[in-house]
């Protein structure tokens, strides 16, 4: 019995390939459309970018540096081509040490951590322990030298940060650091820092270093506490004494000067009135040579003049009157009111 196979056509086989190929060619031309689409969404999105009123651009085409842009809107070459690095360089930025704010608010929380605490802690100049918390705020000033002349910036001016103000910390008293001088070491240490920007040349501008925060350590805090008590007592003892001072030395002057016054005014009244009085008997002397007996009467007047009123009430009798007694009272004299 005989086997019936298949018999191959060449012909047949073609015309089933060519039709084959129609259709497949025919399914992917929707699929090239739908990539074509993609890649041109891709490469729409990716040379567009936008840098903030607070910022500028840095465009950098295969890593190298190529131009700066201004705010607003900008197209680069997409696919990865040229890549924008945004620099705020019109916000101030602050690096703080010793804390770190967990919550900025009206009423703002902080957290601590042994790292906070490693880099707080701080060794002065008499060999004593302090711990101190202070911010930075700074601008970036360059941002073509702040990103491209140093690696990892930030952490290295955090580092420079900590470095200047342990030195300046260093070159003082603990008292200093926890009284009068904070004021000179932050500013110390902002200028130690500012050099060091200008020497590193890494772009930043130092605005403002403030000490938010110096006590002693835990562990002695109670005394030290108890020795500036002792300290500002004696500071505000010293400030009354001085206020008392202030108050009865100027009185004390202004009663001497007072009395002083008063009796050159009273030589002066004694002198003048001598000299008037003298006048006034040299004056009266001569009148008395040109006339004696009328000055002399006229002086007699005067004086009565001048005593009669203080002498009370006189009864003056002629001598030659007679039968004059029982008319007046004789007891002590009553002065009727008005």
């Amino acid at each position: 019995m005989a086997s019936q196979g298949v018999v191959f056509d060449p012909e047949e086989f073609s015309r089933l390939a060519r039709e084959a190929g129609v259709r497949l060619r025919g399914s992917r031309r929707p699929l090239m459309f739908i990539g074509l689409a993609i890649v041109g969404l891709v490469a729409l999105y990716s040379s567009y970018y936008q840098v903030e009123p607070d910022e500028v651009g840095l465009v950098t085409r295969f890593g190298r540096f190529v131009r700066t842009c201004n705010p607003g809107p900008h197209a680069k070459f997409p696919f990865g081509i040229e890549r924008v690095q945004k620099v705020p360089v019109q916000r101030q930025l602050k690096q703080e040490f010793g804390f770190r704010t967990a919550r900025a608010d009206i009423q703002s929380s902080f957290h601590k951590d042994e790292k906070t605490e490693a880099e707080s802690v701080m060794l002065t100049g008499d060999l004593n322990v302090a711990t101190v918390e202070w911010i930075v705020q700074y601008k970036i000033s360059d941002p073509y030298k702040y990103l491209f002349r140093m690696r990892d910036v930030e952490e290295t001016f955090r580092l420079m940060t900590e470095a200047s103000m342990r030195t300046v910390v260093g070159d003082h008293s603990v008292t200093e650091l926890l009284t009068v001088g904070r004021e000179a070491i932050a500013s110390k240490a902002k200028e130690l820092l500012s050099h060091l920007c200008k020497l590193y040349d890494n772009g930043i501008s130092v605005q403002q270093l403030i000490l938010q925060n110096v006590d002693p350590p835990e562990a002695v805090r109670p005394s030290f506490n108890a020795v500036n008590q002792a300290i500002q007592e004696r500071e505000r003892a010293i400030n009354e004494a001085w206020a008392e001072y202030n108050q009865e030395i100027p009185r004390a002057r202004g009663l001497a000067e007072q009395k002083i016054q008063a009796a050159e005014g009273y030589a002066i009244d004694r002198v003048n009135r001598a000299k008037g009085d003298a006048q006034r008997f040299n004056a009266l002397e001569e009148q008395y040579r040109k006339a004696p007996e009328v000055t002399r009467t006229r002086i007699y007047l005067e004086t009565l003049a001048a005593v009669l009123p203080t002498a009370g009430k006189k009864l003056i009798f002629d001598e030659k009157a007679k039968g004059i007694l029982p008319m007046f009272p004789l007891g002590p004299v009553q002065e009727l009111k008005p």
